[in-house]
């Protein structure tokens, strides 16, 4: 949504005065009392403890790529201790002691393990954390209790169910898994086993939306009949982030400029480019050894300057050193895409797993599922009690509009969903199967696109009293009804009040970190609460996002990819989100727990 720096501005203002008589008033007495740090902030807000004693879970690690590394950054020492980590990539290995230190950005996303406990060393870290290629090395630990997985989706169910048979906890990065019969059988498996299953849904954790969900909870928007959201990037062809540079043989520089020469004279113009298209890891590597040399020779070059490209080339170096990976060896293959005949080899897929639907689920598994999910916490919390409210039907479309045919899954998608809203069931108790007005719904749409980044990512709420805008999980704005200029207080009774007592600044202030984008994204407190019900014997109900509601935004995630392939109009079945129910929306029936056998396909 574009907004100008001044309705910004009145956004934030209204939404800070507003928010001030909620629970964000309950941080400012905390923080200002010096009982809690804004950093320990979801301890307190979500009630659990701050601690768990100094007996903290013991972990590991499972799947270090671009994910596993954002919650390796994100873990708290003092409630979990790593103890091993398992990945084949020597690059994944690598960033996750390192970091990322490709950029300013990645490096505080990612942040190692080193940074994360304080080891001066690779050597110094790996004393501690013990690494494999193979996952089940890891699982045959006594020592371990609980595993974090991050593997590629069509992975999970098979590393989690390992993983909980071997007496393990889980919690296993979203999508829950690669079916709606995988995650019922996870879940069957997870009760049996008794062990504590999560999914990294992290808005359940997210402070930032928690408190969105008590302004709504309160009245302040009144009624919700839309929502719109959007994860729009500027992804395109030669610039695509779920396509990373695949690594090739290393050569010197001298070799690099003969193969050149080789391909130009073969290829002219076109062959050269192919060439360098194919092995722009390996010129980028030669280019940031040149730059790292000639700091080195420069005698007014800063050290900082120096050890920053010194850690940009060696974790370069580790990408290269996936090359010759036999990644046969771990579930992936060589694979013809039927649209145009492109060849993707099993490495080529083991990195670029987003892209296949072997692998992965495409836009709605990596990106919708997590807005979907917000959608429904949402038009949920209207709702008295705890009952997470299912969707009623889906109307979705999509395909490969801007990518070439080097590719399974589509590059945009617009889905259309019917929610139940307020007075659509009798009662207003979604648990009641009595309609009450099969007009009261609320419509969600939702659009993920590559090509054009505008609008980023985000949420817009639409109530019959007010609006509330989500952005990038870093900033709630709220507005009335009539447009983006007015401003608007709450009265004795939260009701939106035109207002033009301004007063936002003040109370952002005084609120701090708490009360602004600073507020973790959810990862830090995901992981938290889990280590804290393992280690207080809670239920698996107590974790924001157990298996049963992990199972509905897997389940709402994968059947609009069905619906976008099946070009129609799909209501959901109720029996589709019950765990002990066999009804799936295709393929076969989930199994007994005992009877789940769990393989790489």
């Amino acid at each position: 949504m574009h907004l100008t720096d001044e309705e910004r501005k009145i956004g934030k203002d209204n939404y800070d005065r507003v928010v001030g008589t909620t629970r964000r008033d309950f941080f400012k007495n905390v923080v200002g009392a010096g009982a809690v740090s804004a950093g320990a902030a979801g301890a307190y807000y979500f009630n659990y403890g701050d601690t768990i004693g100094g007996d903290r879970v013991r972990i590991g690690v499972i799947g270090t790529g671009d994910e596993g590394n954002v919650l390796i950054g994100a873990l708290n020492p003092e409630y979990v201790e790593v103890k091993a980590i398992a990945d084949p990539r020597p690059y994944s290995q690598h960033r996750a002691f390192h970091g990322d230190q490709y950029s300013p950005s990645a490096a505080a996303a990612r942040k190692g393990l080193m940074a994360v406990y304080g080891w001066k060393s690779e050597d110094e870290a790996r004393k501690n954390v013990d690494v494999y290629s193979d996952y089940k090395e890891l699982l045959e630990r006594d020592d371990i209790e609980a595993v974090i997985i991050a593997t590629p989706l069509f992975l999970h169910d098979v590393v989690a169910i390992d993983a909980m048979r071997a007496g393990k906890h889980v919690l296993t990065e979203k999508l829950m898994a690669h079916s709606v019969r995988q995650c019922k059988e996870m879940a069957r498996v997870a009760e049996k086993e008794n062990k504590l299953l999560a999914t990294g849904h992290q808005r359940h954790y997210s402070i930032l939306y928690a408190n969105a969900v008590d302004t709504i909870r309160k009245g302040v928007i009144g009624d919700i009949h839309h929502i719109r959201a959007q994860w729009h990037r500027g992804n395109l062809p030669g610039n695509d982030s779920w396509r990373p540079d695949l690594p090739t043989e290393m050569m010197s520089p001298q070799q690099i400029s003969e193969a050149e020469r080789a391909a130009k004279a073969a290829g002219g113009a076109a062959g050269l480019a192919a060439w360098r298209d194919e092995h722009h890891m390996l010129r980028e590597l030669a280019a940031w050894q040149k730059k790292l040399s000639e700091l080195k020779d420069n005698p007014k070059s800063k050290e900082s300057d120096i050890l920053a490209w010194e850690k940009k080339v060696a974790q370069k170096e580790a990408q290269m050193d996936d090359y010759g990976l036999e990644a046969t060896n771990y579930g992936y293959r060589k694979y013809q895409v039927p649209e145009g005949g492109y060849v993707c080899s099993p490495i080529e897929e083991m990195i670029r797993w987003r892209l296949w639907n072997r692998t992965g689920g495409g836009l709605m598994a990596e990106l919708g599922s997590h807005q979907l999910d917000a959608s429904g916490i949402f038009i949920s919390s209207q709702f008295d009690g705890h009952t997470k409210v299912r969707p009623l039907s889906v109307t979705a479309v999509g395909g490969r509009h801007i990518f070439p045919p080097n590719r399974d899954v589509d590059d945009h998608v617009y889905c259309s969903y019917e929610y139940p809203g307020r007075g659509y069931f009798e009662g207003d108790d979604p648990a009641s199967e009595s309609i009450a007005d099969e007009n009261k719904k609320v419509v969600v749409t939702y659009s993920s696109i590559n090509g054009n980044g505008y609008g980023g990512y985000g949420e817009v709420v639409l109530g019959t009293e007010g609006t509330l805008i989500l952005e990038r999980e870093q900033e709630t704005l709220l507005f009335g009804t009539r447009g983006a200029s007015t401003k608007v207080s709450v009265d004795k009774d939260n009701a939106l009040t035109a207002s033009y007592e301004t007063g936002g600044a003040a109370v952002a202030q005084a609120t701090g970190a708490l009360a602004s984008a600073d507020v973790s994204r959810g990862y830090t407190e995901e992981i938290e609460h889990w280590a804290y019900c393992i280690r207080n014997g809670l239920p698996p109900e107590t974790l924001h996002c157990h298996p049963k509601v992990a199972l509905a935004d897997a389940v709402i995630a994968l059947v609009s990819n069905q619906a976008i392939r099946d070009k129609t109009r799909i209501e959901f079945d109720p029996e589709w989100f019950d765990p002990m129910s066999d009804a799936v929306p295709e393929g076969p029936a989930p199994k007994k727990a005992d009877d789940v056998k769990v393989s790489v396909t």
